[in-house]
């Protein structure tokens, strides 16, 4: 499924897809994303309880390579690999902490170590990549970041292209139902 529309509809979307792959009362749904806040919402919107929301770990490195010179000029990339040894054994607090003491002034044009602190505190048991790991479930979003440059900017971000919502909305159906190899019973049902 996709959507041009409100954070709304894609929550309905995804809760859609949730049934029509098998969601029962005692499912888990385990979510990834960029940490836009209105993921989070939706996951928690649509399955409660029974959902989870984990940051994308690629989305949390951006951050903490931008960090890691500030933080640890002559060794960036033991740092930045320390920092992310602590995110998988659930010390998240710890690269908290090894942030705070390299914080830049408020009023500093360019401030990644702020950036990177903020973005990891305002985002509390979006990091629980421990518990991902040992239930077997993926940490990156890679698959559907990928899916999204073939499925939908390949078709839609053509040179010279430009579309209404509403045309825009159909090809996008027209998109998904044929990656979900929906395509054939899609025109069955029109001619029915």
């Amino acid at each position: 499924a996709a959507t041009l529309g409100p954070p709304e509809e894609a929550g309905r979307q995804l809760g859609q897809l949730a049934e029509l792959s098998g969601l029962k009362p005692k499912s888990r749904v385990h979510g990834l994303g960029d940490g836009a806040p209105w993921i989070a919402e939706q996951m928690e919107v649509q399955f409660g309880a029974q959902g989870s929301y984990l940051i994308d770990f690629y989305h949390l490195c951006d951050y903490l390579v931008a960090a890691a010179p500030h933080c640890a000029p002559q060794t960036p990339q033991a740092w930045l690999e320390e920092q992310k040894t602590r995110f998988k054994t659930g010390q998240q607090t710890d690269v908290l902490t090894a942030l705070r003491s390299h914080l830049e002034p408020e009023d500093q044009a360019e401030t990644p170590v702020r950036d990177a602190y903020r973005y990891i505190s305002n985002r509390p048991g979006q990091f629980d990549y421990l518990a991902a790991i040992q239930a077997h479930l993926p940490i990156g979003s890679g698959e559907v970041e990928s899916a999204h440059r073939y499925l939908i900017q390949t078709r839609l971000k053509l040179p010279g292209a430009g579309w209404r919502p509403d045309n825009a909305q159909a090809m996008l159906n027209l998109r998904s139902l044929r990656a979900n190899q929906r395509w054939d019973s899609y025109w069955r049902s029109l001619q029915s």
